[in-house]
């Protein structure tokens, strides 16, 4: 028989930013989402930048995550995260800010290449934290909105 729950845990070095009994867990792996039931096969993996997702009393929950590693067992899913935030906890107009400061500096001529590859970085980093965000006040990001 197998078990209709999982445990889930998000640790950054700073903190432990998830602890959660869930029915399930979509987790951005290094080439994708993982989708990871109770029961799952084990297995060890790069953790990617993205949106982690998780059902857990009847409501999906969601995070932004920013690479790691996940490692998962039959009972149990931990992810060890460079940093993790969970929506409610995104600074958003922060978030509007560091996008803004990025696009700024990507559409400067003549931007040095590393400074363009990091803010390239920030800006996908800010574009995530909005749209993980907007999860928490049940609206949709801009960034949602225009791919739509």
């Amino acid at each position: 028989m197998l078990p209709d729950s999982i445990a889930l845990e998000v640790v950054t070095p700073e903190r432990r930013v998830i602890r959660a009994v869930v029915t399930e867990v979509q987790v951005p792996a290094f080439d994708g989402y993982l989708g990871i039931l109770p029961g799952h096969a084990p297995l060890l993996s790069e953790l990617g930048e993205g949106e982690l997702s998780y059902q857990a009393d009847g409501q999906t929950h969601y995070a932004a995550v920013f690479r790691g590693y996940v490692e998962v067992l039959a009972a149990r899913v931990i992810l060890l995260a460079e940093a993790a935030e969970r929506a409610e906890e995104i600074d958003s107009a922060r978030a509007a800010r560091a996008k803004a400061a990025a696009e700024k500096i990507l559409s400067t001529p003549g931007a040095a290449d590393e400074a363009a590859a990091e803010a390239r970085r920030a800006l996908a980093r800010a574009e995530l934290r909005l749209k993980v965000a907007a999860h928490a006040t049940g609206a949709p990001s801009r960034e949602l909105a225009h791919s739509a």
